[in-house]
């Protein structure tokens, strides 16, 4: 379970304090998928990020598995985010030097896992993206959609319990949009992962199980 209470994040700017979350309580049960929707700027992204440790609160808590994260040293943030947390960015981050299998193995290596077992896992993975015969493919080499595949593949080959994806569907069209959506949707449902997404698109969050709009820094209505 992931449980965030009273989160509170401000940055300042040329002296100007901006405060773009206001106060949050949210609990996401394991299992479940929530939409984070709202307009720009109103601090989605900046919330997807405290819950994955990217962006300590200003004030506040999470609590993932009955452990508060933010207690955690460095070393333990980076073995929880890189053995527990998956992310999926609009724009996927791949490395366009190397192929789509060496793109999803790179956490696997980071975390000094056995290559031949690595390499067995990533293809699986992307087997189940549907990308078995794109292995050896390079990145540029790829469509929109491909790239995105190999970016989700990326970040479930440490069997993560969280997924967080910011904008999945936001730089691809509409037919490829929907693929990566239902996939998403597939995933959650069939590996118990627990999914929460950031997204303008309506047709995705409607996927979710459950809806929280962001308004002025705060929720504005929540289906939990």
């Amino acid at each position: 379970m992931l449980e965030l209470v009273n989160i509170h994040k401000s940055f300042t700017h040329n002296g100007l304090v901006i405060n773009v979350l206001r106060g949050i309580d949210l609990v996401v049960p394991q299992g479940a998928s929530l939409a984070i929707t709202g307009a720009s700027g109103v601090g989605k992204s900046t919330l997807l990020n405290v819950m994955g440790t990217l962006e300590p609160p200003t004030q506040g808590s999470v609590t993932f598995e009955n452990r508060n994260v933010y207690a955690m040293n460095e070393a333990e943030l980076c073995r929880l985010r890189n053995n527990t947390i998956g992310f999926v960015f609009q724009f996927h981050h791949l490395l366009p030097e190397f192929n789509a299998l060496e793109n999803t193995l790179m956490p696997a290596l980071i975390a000094r896992l056995n290559r031949k077992e690595a390499t067995k896992m990533a293809e699986r993975i992307l087997s189940k993206m549907g990308l078995e015969k794109r292995l050896k493919h390079r990145i540029g080499e790829l469509s929109g959609g491909e790239q995105q595949r190999v970016a989700i593949a990326r970040a479930l080959i440490m069997k993560p319990k969280l997924l967080l994806a910011d904008e999945p569907t936001g730089n691809l069209d509409m037919a490829t949009g929907e693929e990566i959506a239902d996939l998403l949707v597939k995933l959650n449902e069939e590996e118990d992962l627990t999914l929460v997404i950031a997204t303008h698109n309506q047709s995705l969050a409607k996927k979710m199980s459950s809806q929280v709009e962001i308004l002025d820094g705060r929720i504005k209505q929540s289906g939990l």
